[in-house]
């Protein structure tokens, strides 16, 4: 019986201030096998960010310096491809730059779909 080929592992850009939910989140994503890169703020992930790596951005939005909306647009002008998802309380109202936004509060599962339909429109772009 042959095995099926290993699917490819799925990294994610995580930007979010508060240590609880970030840690949160992390766990959760892991435990559906996501590589998580965690930050907790826009100048470390602008730091970290690698389109080669990261096949998606989730960020919150408020956060002391630079907002996650600052940060997707940078993003985006480095990699206009690449998904960017806020998982915010504090949706911002320009969303050009954002793929999706889900407001806090809100269930992980919600964060999982998101992300899995994101994810799944980029590979068909890239097909």
């Amino acid at each position: 019986m042959e095995s099926a080929p290993p699917s490819p592992v799925t990294t994610v850009l995580l930007v979010d201030d508060r240590d609880d939910c970030r840690l949160t989140t992390k766990w959760f994503l892991g435990n559906f096998g996501y590589t998580v890169d965690s930050v907790r703020d826009v100048e470390s992930a602008l730091a970290v960010f690698d389109p080669r790596v990261h096949d998606i951005v989730v960020t919150d939005n408020s956060m002391p310096g630079m907002s996650g909306l600052e940060l997707a647009h940078v993003i985006k002008l480095r990699s206009p491809a690449t998904p960017i998802l806020m998982y915010t309380g504090q949706p911002p109202e320009d969303r050009s730059c954002l793929d999706l936004v889900i407001q806090r509060p809100a269930h992980l599962l919600e964060l999982k779909h998101g992300l899995e339909k994101l994810l799944a429109l980029r590979r068909r772009s890239l097909a």
